[in-house]
């Protein structure tokens, strides 16, 4: 049997073999030759079904040719049309028919001459080249080539298929190069239909090449093609386009017309993912037939039309990220075919309004990330066919309302608002939700039982809110739960044993609540879990059994009160579990357990109380795995080593770690801390294999020799921290350009300050401060643009600063400290002018941040008001100058007004003379100035009696004279602040002025008129400074900063003034107490 079927197919090449000798393509095949050809190519390909995906194919995969016999007509075959007259083969459509395999060059299919329709998607032809012989089947009309896997360029050869009136080579890995897409466009003037998504047009102009498009085109569809520059925007007007897709080219640029845009034709305009800009333009509403809009992560900026409310028969908008401004327009509401409607990630403001008389077809909504506010209409719960609705990160504010019953909403996300009141019980109605996030809001009261009915809740997250009271047990209900996240709220209580019936939870998070009490034994029920975090609560461990948690990848039990077993010797073993993280968890030795937990990726054990040397297993567990180790904040002595290779954290800070520093495969780590222990020898030679180093704080230990020069050579590497040790020798002369921490303050290092610091150019903090350095001021490192932290205090540099030999030097400076050198001449007032980041900036543009990042805080040694003080960190708007213990002479400069961000200045300890100019009055930030031990002379400026936040002054030894300005800030100043000046006169000094004696003012008196002149000003009265010198001068400048950008906090303001109030109370009776004793 199966030779005759061999030799019937042999047979049947043999007849394919003759019509080609005799009639070559330009002859017609008879009907039996046309059978023969559709079978030779069947038989050339396989059948599979994945090939046909579910996209595009959907329900419509099928094998249409595994229906084909050989004895029947071919004309009567699935997919194949022949004409009744002729009985030509003339349309086959073998589209997701499971074909695959190679698509050859001289395919039979070619024979085929009379095809008009030729329909091959969804099939998969191996990476094939599209064949130029598909340029002999003249008479196409319609080619289909789409998601088939060819790949290549486009021949030359489809351009001459003049008939052609569609072409869809879309989603394939081909590329069209310009001469075959000019004569594509200007040669198959029947063409209707252009589809070629996912093809690289990259080296097309779409400008250009597009102006000889035929006016009767009706789609063209070019997305994800690297279209680059600017699109024509005629095509726009195309009379009879009815899609129009642009999609996901990033690079094309564009605009849509302003006038001269209607269109009854149009139905989809995609732009999504191009850099197309510019306002929506009314005109956008003349656009009667379109059903989708879709414009998201484009440059859109403005209001959203009015006009748009025109658009009756759209379906779907999405405008989402862009920046679209202002409010929404109320005629959006009233689109009555509106299907999906989203606007995420714009500016949007106001509220939404309270009734809508469209929208009834709405199944999905989304506003989330936008500036939208008041409260949330009635509304919103009712639309009948609404089954996703997202409005997080907004302003919402007020209590939700109740719900009607809803059986279409499967999605709520309410997070990232100011919602306020109680989780309505009414919430139960919503019968079909799968997920529910009300995080992030001002949420009170308990989790309504009620709840407990959403069966279907595959997601629900409450987290950071103020919710009371217990973790109803009847949560247990939820049995489809996949994650469940009450973290950062006031629940108290114990953990429900019942939560265990949860045997479908993924992800289990009740972190940063009150919950008390022992962990449930029957958690370990919850054998799907692969995240638990129950940090920072007040819970214990007794006994708990994990052994059945075999799927635990992420364990957080830090910040709980206490960690304990009853039995000292129980193990379990988990073998998926990752990350482990204990720390403040009162425990003093390692887990026993962590000896079998194979493949653990993080280890937290920080601030706890483990004592002496780690234990040797240690060493010898998770070798291949370990990327992250923290051990900070206990009592460890000895480390033997750290011998994991793949790690790439590793924090040892606060310790008592002494001796050499551990032996250390350094291969992959990028970030080392082992700052504060008693490390003592030299910085270990193993370091310098570490080429992925990205922060290394070796600070406060005892380390000795010179810096190793590989240090400051990785590419890596951006924070060096190596202060306060003992290390000597002179600075490495080359330094990488990725630093941008350098710290060495509190060294021995002599020798110059090499030149090559200079290309830095990342570089924002570099102290020095404390060793042996020699040489002049580093002037060069004024081209250091991004250099916010200089600090050379206390070496040995010398010489006059001089002007300035770099173009605006050090615009970004906010912190320089060169005192306790040996500078002198004049003090350098043009360098001054150039000090941008001390001046005036808008406060509309200052962000409170933190210098540094979340990897390495920057902090600095510098004099705060006299003390000298370590800021942990560095806040942006914190600025100074010191400049004291030198040799300047001459005057102070009158440009030192101009810094008016300014907190400290101290010159003091130097050879100043002249006056104090007034336009220190202007430094309207300052908290500190010393310009003691100078030879100043001349009045005290009165400007500076307007400084409102001035707590110290110091202008002792000098040789001021007049009287002391009185008033305000200066009423606090005594003796101290003007000794040896003994020109100067009047309070706090015994001195009198024109022979009147000097009284002091009545300073409740003149600060209560001084807090009613702030206040009516700024909003704020002298509270601010109060906090500031009472709780430290962070804090205060902190505080004093958010008063007068948003005015006072009223409960800061009330407790201050409560306590004022009591003061001068007291003061008022001891008064009379003294009254009546005299």
């Amino acid at each position: 049997m199966g030779k005759c079927l061999s030799w019937k197919y042999f047979s049947l090449l043999l007849s394919l073999l003759f019509f080609h000798s005799q009639f070559p393509f330009s002859s017609s095949l008879s009907s039996n030759s046309q059978c023969s050809a559709l079978l030779h190519f069947n038989h050339s390909l396989s059948l599979y079904s994945s090939v046909s995906s579910p996209f595009p194919c959907g329900s419509n995969s099928y094998p249409k040719t595994g229906s084909w016999k050989e004895d029947k007509d071919c004309c009567t075959w699935d997919g194949v049309v022949c004409d009744n007259s002729t009985r030509h083969v003339i349309a086959l459509d073998l589209s997701c028919s499971w074909l695959r395999g190679s698509f050859p060059s001289n395919s039979t299919l070619f024979l085929l001459r009379h095809l008009r329709t030729l329909n091959l998607a969804g099939n998969y032809f191996d990476g094939s080249l599209i064949s130029p012989e598909f340029g002999k089947l003249q008479s196409l009309t319609h080619l289909n080539l789409s998601f088939s896997f060819f790949s290549g360029e486009i021949p030359y050869e489809i351009s001459q298929l003049s008939s052609l009136v569609s072409l869809d080579l879309s989603s394939n890995s081909l590329s069209i190069k310009t001469p075959v897409w000019k004569r594509v466009i200007g040669n198959l003037t029947q063409l209707r239909e252009l589809l070629l998504d996912w093809t690289d047009m990259s080296s097309i102009t779409p400008n250009s090449s597009m102006m000889n498009l035929s006016s009767s085109f009706t789609t063209l569809s070019l997305s994800e093609c690297n279209l680059q520059g600017t699109f024509d925007i005629n095509i726009f007007r195309l009379p009879c386009i009815q899609t129009l897709d642009l999609g996901y080219n990033p690079d094309l640029e564009g605009y849509l017309p302003k006038s001269n845009w209607s269109s009854n034709s149009l139905k989809l305009l995609s732009l999504r993912s191009t850099n197309f800009s510019g306002e929506l333009p009314d005109c956008i509403g003349n656009l009667k037939s379109l059903e989708a809009l879709f414009l998201s992560s484009c440059n859109f900026t403005g209001p959203i039309p009015t006009s748009i409310g025109n658009l009756t028969q759209i379906i779907h908008l999405d405008l989402t990220n862009n920046s679209f401004s202002g409010l929404l327009p109320l005629s959006i509401f009233d689109l009555p075919n509106l299907s999906s409607f989203y606007l995420d990630a714009n500016q949007l403001v106001g509220p939404l309004p309270n009734h809508v008389s469209g929208l009834n077809l709405l199944i999905d909504l989304s506003l989330s990330s936008n500036f939208l506010n008041g409260t949330l209409p009635s509304w919103l719960f009712s639309l009948t066919s609404l089954e996703s609705l997202t409005l997080d990160h907004n302003q919402f504010i007020g209590e939700i309302g109740e719900f009607k019953y809803n059986n279409s909403l499967v999605y709520l996300d309410l997070s990232y608002n100011m919602l306020q009141g109680s989780i309505p019980n009414s919430i139960s109605r919503l019968v079909n939700l799968t997920q529910l996030s009300l995080s992030s809001n001002n949420l009170q009261g308990s989790i309504p039982s009620s709840i407990s009915r959403l069966v279907n809740l595959f997601h629900l997250d409450l987290s950071s809110n103020n919710l009371q009271g217990s973790i109803p047990s009847s949560v247990s209900r939820l049995v489809n739960l996949f994650r469940l996240d009450l973290s950062s709220n006031n629940l108290q209580g114990s953990i429900p044993s019942s939560i265990s019936r949860l045997v479908n939870l993924f992800r289990l998070d009740l972190s940063s609540n009150n919950l008390q009490g022992s962990i449930p034994s029957s958690m370990s029920r919850l054998v799907n879990l692969d995240t638990l975090d129950l940090s920072s609560n007040n819970l214990s461990i007794m006994d708990l059994e994990f052994s059945n948690l075999n799927n635990l990848n992420v364990l957080n039990f830090s910040y709980n009160s206490l960690l304990v077993s009853r039995n000292k010797n129980l193990t379990f073993t988990l073998p998926n579990l990752f990350g482990l993280y204990l720390s403040s968890c009162n425990i003093s030795e390692f887990p026993i357990f962590l000896k079998v937990a194979t493949n653990l990726g993080s280890l937290v054990l920080s601030n706890n109380r483990i004592h002496g040397q780690t234990p040797k297993w240690l060493g010898t567990v998770w070798r291949n795995s370990l990327v992250f180790l923290d051990l900070s904040h206990n009592f460890l002595t000895s480390i033997d080593k750290i011998p994991w290779k793949n790690l790439q954290t590793v924090d040892l800070r606060n310790n008592l770690l002494q001796g050499p520093f551990p032996t250390l495969n350094a291969l992959n780590i990028q970030y080392l801390f082992a700052s504060s222990n008693n490390l003592t020898g030299e910085i270990p030679s193993l370091i310098c294999n570490a080429s992925f180093l990205e922060v290394l704080d070796l600070s406060h230990n005892n380390f000795s020799g010179t810096i190793p020069k590989c240090l400051v050579l990785f590419n890596a590497l951006s924070v060096l921290d190596l202060r306060k040790n003992s290390l000597n020798g002179t600075i490495p002369t080359t330094f990488s350009n990725s630093l941008r921490n350098i710290n060495l303050n509190g060294n021995q290092l002599e020798g110059p300050l090499p030149r090559s610091l200079e290309n830095c150019s990342d570089l924002e903090v570099l102290d020095l401060g404390n060793n042996k350095i020699n040489g002049t001021f580093p002037y060069w490192l004024g081209s250091i643009l991004n250099l916010q932290v200089l600090v050379i205090r206390s070496n040995k540099f010398r010489g006059c600063i001089g002007n300035p030999k770099t173009e605006s030097p050090f615009p970004n400076l906010r912190i320089l400290d060169i005192s306790n050198n040996e500078f002198n001449g004049t003090l350098p007032g043009k360098y001054f002018k150039y000090l941008k980041a001390m001046m005036n900036v808008d406060e509309g543009e200052v962000a409170l941040k933190y210098m540094g990042d979340e990897n390495y805080h920057d902090s600095v040694n510098v004099i705060i008001k006299g003390s000298y003080i370590e800021l942990v960190r560095i806040l942006n708007v914190f600025t100074t100058i010191d400049f004291s213990n030198n040799r300047f002479i001459g005057e102070i400069p009158q440009i030192i007004g101009s810094l008016k961000l300014l907190k400290g200045l101290n010159f003091s300890h130097n050879n100043l003379t002249g006056c104090i100019p007034s336009s220190v009055g202007n430094l309207t930030n300052l908290e500190w100035l010393d310009l003691s031990f100078n030879k100043l002379s001349g009045e005290i400026p009165k400007q500076l009696a307007d400084l409102p936040w001035l707590e110290v002054l110091k202008l002792s030894h000098n040789q001021l004279t007049g009287q002391i300005p009185s008033g305000k800030q200066f009423n606090t100043f005594d003796n101290d602040s003007y000794t040896d000046n003994l020109g100067l006169c009047g309070f706090p000094l015994t001195r009198t002025c024109n022979n009147h004696e000097s009284k002091q003012p009545p300073p409740s008196t003149l600060q209560q008129e001084d807090n009613l002149e702030l206040e009516s000003k700024n909003g704020f009265g002298w509270q601010a400074v109060s906090i500031g010198y009472g709780c430290g001068v962070i804090f205060g400048t902190l505080m004093g900063y958010f008063m007068f950008k948003i005015g006072k906090p009223k409960w800061i303001v009330k407790m201050v003034k409560l306590e004022q109030h009591i003061l001068l109370r007291r003061l008022k009776n001891n008064a009379r107490r003294s009254g009546g004793r005299k």
